[in-house]
């Protein structure tokens, strides 16, 4: 069984893409914040990892910076998640490292296509 981080810090979005991923067949780990997600992704291997850009304590792009860092994370597909989708936003997330990126609201068929697709690749 294939294991996710989900890092969002609202709670709805993240039961939202917990109840579609967990639906899906994954087992599910949550992290609330920035720092809470380089924590648990450094605790637990994990297949995929999803970041919201823009939560406490430590940006998407901060826990990607961290990660992409350690060796453990150099091949891990990351997919970033944002609300603030503006013009330019998707090409800086990929240049930064991210594998992926999903606009909010998001599409959950897009979604569970694009895990499957980072998850087979």
């Amino acid at each position: 069984m294939k294991r996710i981080l989900v890092a969002e810090d609202r709670p709805s979005s993240r039961e939202l893409i917990c109840t579609v991923l967990d639906s899906a067949g994954y087992e599910i780990l949550q992290a609330v914040d920035g720092e809470d997600a380089l924590h648990k992704a450094r605790q637990n291997l994990v297949d995929l990892i999803i970041l919201d850009l823009q939560m406490p304590k430590l940006d998407g792009f901060g826990v990607l910076s961290a990660l992409r860092k350690d060796a453990r994370f150099e091949a891990t597909p990351i997919l970033a998640l944002t609300a603030s989708a503006m013009h330019g936003d998707r090409e800086r997330a990929l240049e930064a490292g991210f594998s992926a990126y999903i606009p909010k609201p998001v599409d959950l068929k897009a979604l569970r296509s694009e895990i499957q697709r980072l998850l087979e690749s």
